[in-house]
């Protein structure tokens, strides 16, 4: 008997802040419901429904240097999560922690420069040196 008042008075509280939750919601449903705006536009149905209407397709195709891009973005962006993280940690990882940041750092200034070199990162015109470079590389590894 005595356990069960005691979860219950763990309980209570989760249980109270669940039923002001609801009542919270259940209180912006109806009141955006009562106060909110009704029209009938000529664009109303359309896909945005927010009344504009649409210009053109949205199936855009955008060229691969873009994703190329944007994928070494996130690469370099994970590094940086990555070096914050070993930045706060740093007094616990002593040295051992510092050369394994310095040699993940060199890993990814290597393939900066290979992607650099390549022409990967070119993304004008002049991108016509990442098919040259390939294609320089598939006849290296036919030899």
């Amino acid at each position: 008997m005595e356990e069960d008042m005691i979860q219950n008075e763990i309980y209570w509280p989760l249980v109270a802040y669940a039923g002001i939750v609801l009542l919270v919601i259940g209180a912006i449903v109806v009141l955006s419901y009562l106060l909110g705006e009704r029209h009938d536009d000529k664009a109303t149905g359309e896909v945005f429904e927010s009344g504009i209407l649409p210009t053109g397709s949205a199936r855009l195709q955008f060229s691969s240097h873009f994703y190329l891009i944007a994928m070494f973005f996130v690469i370099f962006d994970l590094e940086t999560a990555f070096i914050v993280a070993w930045a706060i940690g740093y007094e616990e990882a002593g040295w051992p922690g510092f050369i394994g940041a310095l040699i993940f750092v060199g890993i990814l200034l290597v393939v900066l420069v290979y992607e650099w070199s390549t022409g990967a990162l070119d993304y004008g015109p002049q991108g016509q040196k990442i098919i040259k470079a390939l294609q320089k590389r598939r006849k290296q590894q036919k030899i």
